[in-house]
């Protein structure tokens, strides 16, 4: 970026950091191209987990290596009773139902509901795109 830009790293680093202390910047992240990598077999596991256990289950998923993402989403039922999501990515489909039933074996996940379900098609990863509203507070929304 700096090179782009024409700024020795320091400079960067130091906006960057004003920039995060001043709140327009909440965080930085990276957007990984795994199946170049040699991932190709991604698997959302959903999860139908108690409410009061949503956060403790989330927690135990998240610090888990091969979960990269882990959230929570409302149920729509009676069509989808899951609540939790959890990404893993593998090298084939066999590696990640291994460590899918590794994982489902460490965190006593037995009991609790749950799909395994494989991509089929790959998108375009973007990070978020803001639009700034006319306003009397001029808000950037999120789209």
């Amino acid at each position: 970026m700096g090179e782009q830009l024409g700024l020795s790293e320091e400079t960067v680093i130091e906006t960057l950091s004003q920039m995060q202390s001043a709140g327009i910047i909440r965080r930085l992240g990276v957007i990984v191209r795994h199946h170049e990598l040699g991932y190709r077999a991604n698997a959302m596991l959903v999860w139908d987990v108690p409410d009061d256990q949503v956060d403790t289950l989330g927690q135990q998923l998240s610090a888990e290596q091969k979960v990269t993402l882990c959230y929570q989403r409302p149920r729509i039922k009676p069509r989808w009773p899951y609540n939790l999501f959890s990404m893993i990515h593998g090298k084939s489909r066999d590696e990640v139902m291994a460590y899918v039933d590794d994982l489902v074996d460490k965190l006593a996940l037995k009991d609790t509901p749950y799909e395994v379900l494989f991509s089929l098609q790959r998108f375009k990863q973007c990070g978020a795109k803001y639009i700034v509203q006319e306003n009397a507070h001029q808000q950037a929304v999120l789209r």
